[in-house]
């Protein structure tokens, strides 16, 4: 299927709760910040829900939180909790086996994907949502200073 705008959404939302874990933020809270639709906030939460990241509360108050702590989220997390298939595309049909490129250019671009996308996993492995939280933090605090 491939990389789509969900797991930067799925990530955003992530990070705004952590950043306000003190309460629970809305969708269209998330969606505000993201400049999106509150309903395609909720459905990115949902997957958030259903791959235990984040729960919510209903009513008066409610809203999303993180199910687990910052530092127990990694951006790979919520890439697979969003994203289905694989993340660079296959041929859609089968390429013709009269040509010589055709009959061999399959199995020679999945080794070279399955390489990438093991390098895209290991390296959103590396990152957490805490530290997406501290980074915008310093941020905020560097754009802060008097100048």
């Amino acid at each position: 299927m491939g990389l789509s705008s969900r797991s930067a959404v799925a990530i955003h939302a992530l990070t705004m709760l952590a950043r306000w874990s003190d309460r629970s933020l809305t969708s269209a809270e998330i969606a505000d910040s993201l400049a999106s639709n509150p309903v395609l906030v909720r459905r990115i939460l949902g997957s958030l829900r259903d791959a235990d990241l984040v729960w919510s509360t209903e009513g008066r108050g409610g809203g999303w939180s993180l199910a687990r702590a910052p530092r127990e989220i990694t951006l790979y997390d919520a890439y697979t909790a969003v994203e289905a298939g694989p993340i660079l595309s296959r041929h859609a049909h089968p390429p013709s086996a009269e040509c010589e490129v055709g009959r061999n250019i399959q199995a020679l671009l999945e080794v070279e994907f399955r390489d990438a996308e093991r390098a895209m996993e290991e390296r959103l492995g590396r990152t957490t949502i805490a530290d997406l939280r501290r980074q915008v933090l310093a941020i905020e605090r560097e754009l802060a200073l008097p100048r």
